[in-house]
Parts: structure tokens; C-alpha cells; sequence
């Protein structure tokens, strides 16, 4: 290679400093250079560099380079020129190129990531008149990434400013091929490490069986990339498909259920509790000959059966499988067993939450009722949402009860706590609850009873409940709330509200407590909705927020009973349960839907029958409310007034003055009237006892107080009598409309 000429001398002695500082500034290498950067091209000698002392290189040198592959170089720092041999040529890319020879010129040919270090290495060097060494990355004219070390040597003229630079260059791309496959390497292993933990979240998450069998075939394997993976259960020596990818579903179902042969792999795996590794078809068929046809069937080349072991117990098998034949590498092969052993994990607790939840909800169900009965004249809807943790079972019930004289009786509550013994408690209560409602027992002494049930039960466990008797003849309700929610009232205009009920303790709490009746009327097609405190009560939202939520939910369009083909009221019950659903639940929710259709025909009953209790005397108050309401749709509001005055006088006289029970009974007669014209109404009310005294008339004192009970029957009445009545007689008067 031929050299180039030594630049000439300086015209004057310069201070070494300011020499130094002179080169700095009269040359752009200082800031832009590097020694190795400096590609050189081949002299047409092809001798090696010549030094600037004119020392020729010792004659073992040239074949210890040439041997291992070293090329030299000789940068001129003043001028800026680069020269080289014809190996450092060949190392670095140049022969055959036209280049100017400049470092500036090399550096742009080097990655942008090294040239800047390689050019403040060099700068160090020229600084301090020292050494320095640099490994570097260049493409070649083809386009092919190669590496290069170098190392150089600055070299001081006579007054000790930097004057060259010399070194030698070597072919590192074998080493930049190690480093990229180490960075594969360690690339591909931070995948794989990712993996396995990203893999370990979902599978944490996955809470039934379902969702580990669909976490297990949607994950990636990241470096290999199989074409099928399954996951199969072990259910007394059977193979139970859990799930599966890339294998058509033909083949998915000829496999499931089946008896697991002990000469397939999956067995041997199970048996060992071991993977099984298999690389061709070659072995698989020489291997397991007898369980070839389903391999062959399958169109895979390679597959990795991995036994699922929980707790020292083989619970199924994974298999992951490959189009190709695949030897699988240590590393892959730990991949593949660390995630067999998390999906067992995963499996095993997924099996036991789905088998928790199964009892749950056998037990959820066997607690509640099966059916509502239908009663005539009313429509009821129900739901049960259980939480959305835990094992979905607790406290929360509903009940429907016919009552003697067709009315019915709706029931809401939820006993403290959210397990096993909460929906014990809550079973008994319901069934006793129940049992005093259908002996026909009122409101406030079914809700007293039950209290007192509870209280003897000794569980430390109270209940919030609300009891309704709900008079199918005239759409009335009595209700009674020990600690529970208002009832909702849906309108006939499609309004709704709560409306307030008088509580009491909840259950369980004060075995004496005296509970009160609040009533309130319903029209032909008003709904009351029962609830518990589930939907309208969580975390992020107060309870005055949940009543008006639920309020706005009810109030919502409906269609008429006779414009949908499904009843409005499962849509308005599928409505509530639907925005009960939109967040995650903390507690169960019973839901429990009345929807009053009048009576038949249209028309009230022309019939009011009640039984009072000897010692109830609470009860002639409701009396006189039912009669209220039972004329006003009777369509006789002008008799309102003095039939609840003189069946108040019957009642109180019976009760007071006999030690057995009273019936009650009123009816409204329509006289005939000529065509097209309504007759007039009559309306006849009986007292029964079980008395052989009769009533005798008295003139009270100005200052008494009784005695005037049969003066305002004789006074008001237009008719009244006593009539005998096997065991006891039967008191009665009638009013005209």
C-alpha cells in the first residue's frame, strides 16, 4: 500500500501548548474524528502504512498480522488523511470503494449509536497523547452489518504536538454475532420470564374452571408458537375437555369424555407425573404404536404432554402441539413445565371454587321457594341476585303466602351475615314466618312471632324483614317493617315512590317488641316492590341515592298487560335486576314484585268478611279502613260515615262483652230499577259472636260514657236486629244509598 508523504515541518518553533491548541482549531478532527473511524482505502504498493520515523516494521510482524487477521492503519492528524493496508481496507469495507480518505467521511459510515463514542475516545487520546481503543459497528456496501476493534496509538512530532495516529484494526463481526444472539437470547428469556408472570396473574384471576381452560388456550407461548393447546380434566380415568385452540371441532368432541389408554403419552405423563416430550412423528410412532392413530389423526409433528399435578394429585393434562417436528431446548422446556404446574394450581382451585358454589347455590335453592303461587287477582314477580363474591350465598329471601280469604302475603328480609349459617338461620325464619302468616294470624302478631322465634333460636343473628298482607278485594295493604326497607309504589300514572311504612326493631333484637300496622291503598295495575338492601345501598352510593335510583328504574314505560307477549312485570323485574347488575355487587339482593290487577270484572267485591280477635282490639281500626275503602269502590261513598260509626258501636260491643272472637261481614245489595236504571244500593253488615247474651238497650247518665251503642244503631240505621245463631246470634243493620 503506498504511503503517504510526512506533512512538512512547521515554519517556526511553537510552544508544545499552544501548538496543541493550534492543531484543535485548524482541524475539524477534534470534534468529529475517530482513529479507528477512519476507513482507509488499499495503496497501489499494497504495503503496509509507513511510519513517520521511517523504522521499518520488524520482519515478524507482517506474518503474525496476516495470520490472525490484522490490518494497520496510519492517520495523518494534520492533513486528516487515512491510510491503510489492504486487510485494514478489507476489514473495514473499503476495497473497491471511492472514498476521500477523511475521518468525517468515515464517520458517517459507522452506526450512529458508536461513532459518537468513537469520537470522543479519540479526542481523549489526541488530547492527552495517549492511546485508546473502540469497537464499532459499519455496513458494508451489501448491505451486511459488520464489527470492527480497533486499537491506536497517537504519536507526538518533534514538539510534542499530536502528529498521527497508528494502530491496528480486526474483524469483530463473529463477536457481534454472539452479542446479537446473547441479546436474542436474553431478550427471548425477559419474554419468557414476562410470560410466566403475566401468565400467573391471568390464571390468579381465572376464578371457575371455565375461565382457567379459556386463560390456558388464549395465552401466547412467547419463542414458540404452538398450533394447538388442550386442556383436559382426569375424571375417574377419563379425559374431560376443557377447552382448546387449533384443532377443529370434529376432533375436540371424538376425544372428549373417552378412556384414557395406558399406552397414550398423556397417560405415561399422569403415571410419572412428568412431561413428556415427543420431537417427530417418527417417535411418537415408534414410541407409542398403539396410540398412533390418534396422533396421525391430529396432523401435529411434535407435542409436549404435560401432567397436571395438584397437591401431589394428577387432576388432568395439558398438550401443546406443533405442525413441525421440534426439539425442544432446556429452556423451553422448563417454560412448558412452570406453566403446567401454575395451570394445576389454577385448576385445582377453580375446581373447588366451582364445586363451593354449586352447594351454594343447591343450598340457595332449596332456602327459597321454588314457584310463587299464583293468587287471582294479583301479579307477583321475583329475583335473587347473589353477590358478586364470595360463595354467593347468604341471608336474603322472599316469600309469597296465600292468606285465608284469598288475600296474599308478601314477605322480604335478610338476616345478618353473608354465609352458610346465615342462610340456615334465614331458612327456618322463612319457614316459621310463613307458618304464622297462613294460620291467618295479622300483619303486626305474624311480625311479633317471628321476633320472638328468632330471639329463642339464640344464634346471635338478628333479621330486617317487611311483612305485607295485601287485600286482593280492594287492593288494600298492611304493612310492617321490623328494621327494613320502605316498600315502592308504582302508580297507575307510572310515577313511583317509597312509601312509609312504621318499623320497628329488627328481628331477633327484643323478643317483646310491639311492631305497627301502617296501611295504604293500591288502584287496578299499581305495583309495590320489596327489596333488599343490596340494590339500593353500596360502597360508592348512599341510601338516599339507591331509592332514587331504583325509583327512576320503576317509574321507567312500560307496555300494557295486553300490548307485550311477554308481562310487563318480568320486564320491569328483568329492568331492575339489569341496572343491579351494571356494578359489582357486595351483597345478595332479593327482589320481590306485586302488581295489584283488580277484581274480576273490573268491579270491587260487593263483600267485606273479617275475623276480629277477642283481644285485638287494634284491629277494629284496620276495620274501619277496609270499610272505607270497600264502600268507596262499591261505589256508596255517602254511606262511608255512618257505616264505619255503627259497625265501630257492633264490633267494640262484641268484643268487650263476649270472651270469644267476632266475624265481621258487610255486603252491598242492588235493588231492582226499571230499565236502564241502576236501583238503589243496600248495604247489610252482621256481627257474629259466640255470646248467648244479647244486647239490652240503656238510657245512659249525661256523664256516662257507654251505653249509647244501640241508640245510634236504633237512631241511624234504617234497619237493625238480632238474630240467634246456633251457638251465639248475630247482630245486624242496613243503610240505603
Amino acid at each position: 500500500m503506498a504511503t503517504e508523504p510526512e506533512a512538512p515541518g512547521p515554519a517556526r518553533r511553537t510552544p508544545p501548548a499552544q501548538a496543541s491548541r493550534n492543531e484543535t482549531a485548524a482541524h475539524p478532527l477534534r470534534t468529529a474524528v475517530g482513529p479507528a473511524a477512519g476507513r482507509t482505502v488499499p495503496s497501489p504498493s499494497g504495503r503496509g502504512l509507513p511510519t513517520r520515523t521511517g523504522d521499518s516494521s520488524p520482519e515478524w510482524l507482517e506474518p503474525a498480522m496476516a495470520a490472525n487477521g490484522i490490518g494497520s492503519f496510519d492517520w495523518d492528524i494534520r492533513r486528516d488523511v487515512l491510510v491503510g493496508d489492504q486487510r485494514a481496507c478489507t476489514i473495514l469495507g473499503l476495497v473497491g470503494q471511492v472514498f476521500d480518505r477523511t475521518s468525517a467521511s468515515f464517520l458517517a459510515l459507522l452506526h450512529p449509536e458508536d461513532a459518537p463514542v468513537v469520537r470522543r475516545r479519540v479526542e481523549r487520546a489526541v488530547a492527552e497523547l495517549g492511546q485508546c481503543g473502540a469497537y464499532y459497528r459499519t455496513v458494508f456496501p451489501n448491505g451486511e452489518l459488520h464489527a470492527v476493534r480497533f486499537r491506536g496509538r497517537v504519536l507526538a512530532d518533534a514538539f510534542g504536538r499530536p502528529s498521527r495516529m497508528v494502530g491496528f484494526v480486526w474483524d469483530a463481526t463473529v463477536e457481534l454475532h454472539k452479542r446479537e444472539r446473547a441479546d436474542e437470547q436474553a431478550l427471548l428469556r425477559e419474554e419468557r420470564s414476562r410470560f410466566i408472570k403475566e401468565a400467573a396473574r391471568a390464571l390468579s384471576e381465572a376464578v371457575t374452571v371455565r375461565d382457567v381452560a379459556r386463560v390456558f388456550t388464549e395465552l401466547p407461548l412467547p419463542g414458540l408458537g404452538p398450533d394447538g393447546l388442550a386442556l383436559a380434566s382426569l375424571e375417574a380415568g377419563r379425559i374431560a375437555l376443557l377447552g382448546s385452540s387449533g384443532y377443529h371441532s370434529g376432533l375436540s368432541d371424538q376425544f372428549d369424555r373417552i378412556q384414557l389408554a395406558p399406552t397414550h403419552p398423556a397417560a405415561e405423563a399422569i403415571r410419572q407425573r412428568a412431561p413428556i416430550f415427543v420431537s417427530s412423528r417418527e417417535e411418537y410412532r415408534e414410541r407409542y404404536p398403539a396410540a398412533w392413530d390418534w396422533a396421525e389423526e391430529s396432523g401435529r409433528s411434535s407435542w409436549a404432554f404435560l401432567p397436571l399435578v395438584a397437591s401431589g394429585r394428577p387432576t388432568g393434562i395439558c398438550v401443546v402441539s406443533f405442525d413441525d417436528a421440534r426439539e425442544l431446548d432446556a429452556d423451553e422446556r422448563t417454560l412448558l413445565s412452570t406453566l403446567g404446574g401454575l395451570v394445576a394450581q389454577s385448576l385445582a382451585r377453580a375446581r373447588l371454587h366451582d364445586a363451593e358454589h354449586e352447594l351454594a347455590a343447591g343450598l340457595q335453592r332449596v332456602m327459597l321457594p321454588r314457584t310463587v303461587p299464583a293468587v287471582p287477582g294479583v301479579s307477583t314477580a321475583v329475583r335473587y341476585l347473589a353477590a358478586g363474591s364470595g360463595l354467593q350465598i347468604g341471608g336474603d329471601w322472599y316469600d309469597v303466602v296465600p292468606l285465608p280469604g284469598g288475600h296474599v302475603g308478601l314477605v322480604i328480609g335478610d338476616v345478618q351475615g353473608h354465609d352458610v349459617h346465615a342462610a340456615g338461620i334465614m331458612g327456618q325464619l322463612r319457614i316459621a314466618l310463613r307458618a304464622y302468616a297462613a294460620e291467618g294470624h295479622p300483619p303486626a302478631a305474624v311480625m311479633a312471632r317471628a321476633s320472638r322465634f328468632l330471639a329463642d333460636l339464640d344464634t346471635d343473628h338478628f333479621a330486617t324483614c317487611t311483612y305485607a298482607e295485601v287485600n286482593v278485594d280492594y287492593g288494600v295493604v298492611y304493612a310492617v317493617r321490623a328494621g327494613h326497607l320502605d316498600p315502592v309504589v308504582r302508580r297507575a300514572d307510572g310515577t313511583a315512590h317509597p312509601v312509609p311504612v312504621s318499623g320497628g326493631l329488627p328481628l331477633g333484637v327484643d323478643p317483646d317488641e310491639e311492631y305497627r300496622v301502617t296501611r295504604f291503598s293500591l288502584d287496578p295495575g299499581e305495583t309495590v316492590v320489596l327489596c333488599t338492601d343490596g340494590l339500593v345501598e353500596a360502597r360508592d352510593m348512599d341510601l338516599d341515592t339507591g331509592f332514587a335510583r331504583l325509583c327512576a328504574t320503576v317509574s321507567g314505560e312500560l307496555p300494557g298487560v295486553d300490548e307485550s307477549p311477554r308481562e310487563p312485570l318480568e320486564e320491569l323485574a328483568d329492568r331492575i335486576a339489569t341496572q343491579a347488575s351494571d356494578s359489582e355487587r357486595e351483597d345478595d339482593i332479593a327482589l320481590l314484585l306485586l302488581r295489584w290487577d283488580g277484581p274480576a270484572g273490573g268491579r270491587a267485591a260487593q263483600q267485606l268478611r273479617r275475623r276480629i280477635g277477642q283481644a285485638d282490639l287494634a284491629r277494629i281500626s284496620e276495620l274501619r279502613g277496609e270499610l272505607r275503602d270497600a264502600l268507596r269502590r262499591w261505589g256508596v261513598p255517602d254511606l262511608i260515615d255512618t257505616a264505619e260509626l255503627l259497625s265501630s258501636e257492633l264490633v267494640t260491643n262484641a268484643i268487650r262483652h263476649t270472651d270469644r272472637d267476632a266475624m265481621f261481614t258487610a255486603r252491598l245489595y242492588q235493588e231492582p230499577g226499571r230499565q236502564q236504571e241502576q236501583g238503589r244500593a243496600r248495604l247489610r253488615v252482621e256481627v257474629e259472636d259466640e255470646s248467648d247474651l244479647w244486647p239490652t238497650r240503656r238510657t245512659p247518665g249525661e256523664q256516662a260514657s257507654s251505653g249509647r251503642g244501640l241508640m245510634l244503631v236504633e237512631a241511624l240505621a234504617d234497619t237493625w236486629g238480632v238474630e240467634p245463631r246456633g251457638s251465639g246470634k248475630r247482630m245486624w243493620f242496613e243503610l240505603s244509598s
